[in-house]
């Protein structure tokens, strides 16, 4: 790696986050990955504040962590109204500055200053824009320290590249550089080791081919009292050219009449091979009854606090309850798990396959809406399995027509058929096990659809009803 670079930075105190409020207050709610839906913004706080292309180029760059303040959460459950503080998400911004738009940039639009340091410009989204993006790139391949930033690589950079934005639904966004690489940008970020950098470093360690190993990678150095590590911002990898995620994939099953079962086999073996190298990389555990009690209440407790947000999954939570109990029934006759560290968030869209075949595993983040120390702990391996078997469900229900509940299981059968082939354990042979996971994923999904996409609530709760209908009651 070459030695870092130092840049000069121009000092950028509070004035210009409080310059940007008014226009943040509107703007950041309508973006897809703004986590606090529902409730408004009521002010910010500045996290950092670093200049990355002076106001007097065209265009000026400001990179931004600001903390959007929001009024409290409240739930009613059994009488009585609760309030739950929350100090505020963090998040990464990158605002360019310009006299005026061009029409090319006018869907990255924030608003036009009329208060503090920006007065008279306008303000947009930068990674539309292809001399920011390029400004990104440029300091990882020559490994810069700018303000709190720190810009670092493992392996050469190809300069020079050309920069778009994907603008498909995701909870972060990406740039493709060329047909080379790809840069993933958080955009809620929270200070600590974030497994989307450490779990594909450690994979690479291991010589994993199922996951392109981290090119570069961006942090920021946590100011705030209590933080413990730097922000992880963002992380560049290889980018395969060519390629066609999962879910795209199989959608066409379903809509076209296409068996997906050999793919589906595929994607269990290739799964089954990334949690195999895991266990070699980083430490596993026994959960035994103390442990596997504490997973039943915690998914108990999400079980209740999503009935408060979305009442209508009331009706299932008795039957939903008996699904956990009879996994701590099991722990209490000496029943014993091994945890490990899993992805966290698997479904299709996870998964991309190369022109030549090969499946490829990506997006190690987890759940962004639990805390990152949960996302960093062991579990079984079944939270990854579930996450696949209820993505399946979910293509069969997304289809033009009716469900396509019979390829919906035959893909199931086949996953966990490839899970085994390539794992030495099928996941069938713990249903209790599976059975809780699976549930537990669903109550997620029936929580994040009320929220965010409440024309699709029907899917994961058509899945509440199978899985409440089929667990011990």
């Amino acid at each position: 790696m070459s030695h870092a670079v130092t840049r000069s930075v121009t000092a950028v105190g509070p004035a210009l986050l409080t310059s940007l409020d008014p226009l943040l207050r509107e703007w950041l709610p309508r973006q897809r990955w703004f986590a606090g839906k529902g409730r408004p913004v009521t002010g910010f706080s500045l996290v950092a504040a670093t200049e990355l292309l002076p106001l007097d180029a065209t265009p000026g760059l400001y990179h931004l962590l600001a903390r959007a303040h929001q009024p409290p959460a409240r739930f009613v459950g059994a009488g009585r109204e609760k309030t739950i503080p929350h100090p505020g998400d963090c998040y990464q911004l990158l605002i360019g500055v310009r006299q005026a738009l061009p029409p090319r940039l006018a869907p990255a639009l924030i608003g036009h200053v009329h208060t503090g340091p920006l007065t008279g410009r306008t303000t947009y989204e930068a990674l539309y824009d292809p001399r920011p993006a390029e400004t990104i790139l440029e300091a990882l391949r020559s490994g810069a320290r700018i303000g709190a930033l720190r810009f670092e690589r493992r392996t050469d950079i190809v300069p020079h590249l050309v920069p778009r934005l994907l603008t498909g639904e995701q909870s972060n966004s990406s740039v493709v550089y060329g047909d080379t690489f790809i840069l993933k940008l958080l955009r809620r970020v929270v200070p600590g080791v974030n497994p989307d950098l450490e779990l594909p470093l450690a994979l690479a360690r291991e010589g994993c081919p199922r996951v392109p190993a981290p090119t570069a990678w961006v942090t920021a150095e946590a100011a705030e009292r209590g933080t413990e590590g730097p922000y992880v911002l963002a992380v560049l990898r290889p980018y395969l050219r060519g390629a066609v995620d999962g879910w795209e994939l199989a959608l066409r099953g379903p809509a076209e009449g296409e068996d997906f079962t050999a793919e589906a086999r595929a994607l269990g073996r290739a799964t089954a091979e990334v949690h195999t190298a895991l266990a070699r990389a980083l430490p596993t555990v026994t959960l035994g009854h103390l442990q596997l009690r504490s997973m039943v209440e915690g998914m108990t407790a999400r079980l209740e606090a999503a009935v408060q947000a979305v009442p209508v999954l009331g009706a299932y939570a008795p039957a939903l309850h008996s699904v956990y109990e009879a996994l701590a029934a099991l722990a209490v006759e000496g029943y014993t798990v091994t945890a490990q560290r899993i992805h966290g968030d698997l479904h299709l869209g996870q998964f991309l396959r190369a022109p030549a075949g090969d499946w490829s595993l990506t997006d190690f983040e987890g759940e962004p809406a639990r805390p990152l120390a949960e996302r960093r702990m062991p579990q079984p391996a079944a939270r990854d399995v579930a996450g696949m078997l209820r993505s399946f469900d979910y293509a069969a229900h997304t289809a033009d027509g009716p469900p396509a509940l019979e390829w919906a299981e035959a893909c199931r059968a086949a996953y966990c058929t490839g899970y085994a082939e390539a794992g030495g354990h099928d996941p069938r042979t713990e249903p209790v096990l599976l059975h809780a996971c699976e549930t537990d994923k669903a109550v997620y999904e029936v929580v994040y659809e009320a929220r965010y996409r409440p024309d699709r609530l029907r899917v994961p709760l058509s899945a509440i009803r199978r899985l409440a209908g089929s667990g011990p009651v």
